[in-house]
């Protein structure tokens, strides 16, 4: 019985923090059909940038992740407009996951901007320990190579 019980623990945690990555159009305030846009190709350019950064930012990409941590601390509205949802804890969290990487790209400018986005001007003391806590999470989420939610 302890081993059924154990053996069941063990898969409903893998596939519960194995953890299934939110789709990138989560994120935005666009609709799913661009066609029904004010200005459709503008849609389209935004979904795509998005998607793209998204993508790159959870398999491991430098710079995939910078700008997805970059839009999600201030909704790069000189890209978005207000088409993103800004999430400052996990824009924090996207910042300490490439602090944390080891990617050989990194430099003072990452931990500059981690003081900036993870400081006082964007989260207080909660913000930043649940930040902490999303950044393991996203570290063993893009360690694991989680798949992409539908």
């Amino acid at each position: 019985m302890k081993r059924f019980l154990a053996l069941a623990v063990l898969a409903w945690s893998c596939n519960a923090s194995a953890g299934d990555w939110r789709p990138a159009k989560d994120y935005l305030f666009l609709a799913d059909d661009c066609a029904t846009s004010d200005d459709p190709k503008h849609c389209q350019l935004m979904k795509d940038s998005w998607e793209r950064d998204y993508n790159g930012a959870i398999t491991g990409d430098y710079q995939g992740q910078r700008n997805v941590a970059y839009c999600l601390s201030t909704g790069c509205k000189e890209t978005y407009g207000n088409s993103l949802r800004t999430n400052p804890v996990l824009g924090c969290a996207w910042r300490v996951v490439i602090v944390n990487s080891g990617h050989l790209d990194a430099d003072k400018l990452d931990g500059d901007a981690m003081k900036l986005y993870c400081g006082p001007q964007y989260l207080d003391d909660v913000g930043r320990t649940m930040a902490d806590a999303q950044a393991r999470t996203l570290l063993q989420m893009i360690q694991s190579g989680a798949r992409l939610q539908n």
